[in-house]
């Protein structure tokens, strides 16, 4: 691990906006966690300077987890305090997945890095039913924290808190690395970080899409797979169609995919990074929660400031990590699909009555200058 943060570009002291009588009488979107930012506040958000003060979430409350939405237990919170070095990640909202525990991992690791799952009061139960729940709140190498009050009706955008807004929940991390609650992490931490960040002098990491580079054709495949109502997806391409977004051409090289596969992220907690997360957050807060499309609007916004820039790598590399399981769901369906059991043959009769015979594998397996010594008895 390197042993001084990493330089971050234009930006080096970040607040974060508390309000505590929040004005809905915006231009449109936001929410109670994330507040209700007008357009002229969004737009000095993408104005990069020295200091800097925006909506990250948790703008109620003393401090983030605490009567913000989103709640922590006191116990939990000053433990996450205390993590100063790398954190992993991730969260199960609705028992919507299975929890998977991470393999491969150092006893370093085991000792030195944060390993966190969020979760619901519905999976705190489900994993006290299956896994029984103890009063070190810890299942394998996971901490559970349970989020009370959460913001949101829907798990999967209350599953972007987390994602998204780690430098907030652990604010003495210098790393973080997120999984989905679909993933199983294989890979010890300090590889991966050395791997993607720290070789290529990288603040922040993600791995494209393994398809589509184009935020246009990704809003239509969302459409297509019906991730979200059609309506809401073409306004907010159509909102950034208008700021300037451009379907994908070699013309944007070295930028090589405005579309990631968002599923895993790699970080490092310097302001410049902890400013894009917050603001790809808030757009995910205003618009819909498909983050693909809003992932490249937010990262060229703050490179026209900053030349920071995002290390995308290949998303085969990303399954060298991280293996994909299907959502609880689906493995239910899959159960309910799967063939009868085929009984077993019935044992063979007497040898007595009937002698062996030679198996046609037992003829191919005779050198051929005797095989035309065997014959092939009648049916």
């Amino acid at each position: 691990m390197p042993k001084v943060p990493s330089f971050s570009p234009v930006l080096k002291n970040l607040t974060y906006i508390y309000e505590e009588n929040l004005n809905k009488e915006t231009e449109f979107g936001g929410s109670n966690f994330g507040g209700y930012p007008t357009l002229k506040q969004r737009d000095d958000s993408y104005d990069i300077r020295e200091s800097m003060n925006v909506h990250c979430g948790f703008v109620k409350g003393t401090k983030p987890g605490h009567e913000t939405g989103f709640d922590i237990d006191n116990s939990d919170l000053l433990e996450m305090e205390q993590c100063h070095g790398v954190v992993v990640a991730s969260a199960i909202f609705g028992a919507f997945d299975n929890m998977l525990q991470p393999k491969n991992i150092s006893k370093y690791s085991e000792q030195t890095v944060c390993f966190y799952m969020f979760v619901d009061e519905e999976t705190k139960s489900d994993l006290e039913t299956e896994h029984g729940l103890i009063e070190s709140k810890k299942i394998g190498l996971w901490r559970i924290v349970v989020a009370h009050n959460l913001p949101y009706t829907n798990g999967r955008r209350n599953g972007k808190i987390p994602k998204f807004l780690l430098h907030r929940l652990f604010p003495n991390a210098r790393f973080s690395l997120w999984i989905d609650g679909k993933l199983q992490l294989l890979v010890d931490p300090y590889q991966i970080l050395e791997r993607f960040l720290w070789r290529k002098n990288a603040t922040f990491a993600i791995s494209r899409h393994y398809i589509r580079f184009d935020v246009f054709e990704e809003a239509e495949a969302n459409k297509a797979a019906h991730k979200y109502d059609n309506a809401s997806i073409d306004f907010q391409v159509d909102f950034y169609k208008k700021e300037g977004l451009t379907p994908y051409s070699e013309a944007k090289l070295p930028i090589t995919s405005d579309v990631p596969e968002g599923c895993a992220i790699i970080r490092e907690h310097v302001p410049i990074s902890n400013l894009f997360t917050c603001l790809w957050f808030n757009e995910i807060d205003r618009f819909t929660s498909r983050d693909q499309l809003s992932f490249s609007t937010v990262r060229d916004r703050v490179a026209a400031k900053t030349n920071w820039m995002v290390n995308m790598f290949l998303d085969c590399e990303r399954r060298n990590f991280v293996v994909q399981q299907h959502h609880k769901g689906v493995l239910a369906m899959l159960a309910q699909m799967a063939p009868p059991a085929i009984s077993p043959p019935p044992p063979p009769l007497s040898l007595a009555n009937n002698p062996p015979r030679t198996s046609s594998l037992e003829i191919a397996s005779v050198s051929p200058k005797h095989r035309r010594d065997w014959r092939v008895g009648s049916r």
